[in-house]
């Protein structure tokens, strides 16, 4: 479906979002989240542009050279700042993101 609304919908109604990523430093904590990586993503919405993040981190020849976090897992946190528009925080759950109110950062 992806595909489909990308064909439908034209490129200049899509939006750059700044994405941030927050992980622990040891896998399945719940605190102590430090920032990771920082990268801007085009999409239309939240969910394709948390899908292309994903994709992105998960896919060897996708990530990029400068990133030195692992693979985005469950619990990994994810920032969209939108500017004026508001700020959001997506938590990887094992059944998808859901959104926080916000993360403790150290």
């Amino acid at each position: 479906m992806p595909l489909l609304e990308k064909i439908i919908r034209p490129k200049l109604l899509r939006s750059t979002y700044d994405v941030t990523i927050f992980q622990t430093p040891n896998y399945g904590e719940d605190k102590g989240y430090e920032k990771v990586y920082r990268i801007s993503v085009e999409a239309n919405n939240h969910e394709e542009a948390l899908y292309q993040t994903f994709r992105t981190f998960n896919v060897p020849d996708l990530v990029p050279k400068d990133y030195q976090g692992r693979y985005i897992a469950t619990r990994d946190i994810v920032f969209i700042d939108e500017g004026r528009r508001g700020h959001h925080y997506y938590r990887l759950q094992p059944n998808g993101w859901k959104r926080v109110n916000r993360i403790v950062i150290h």
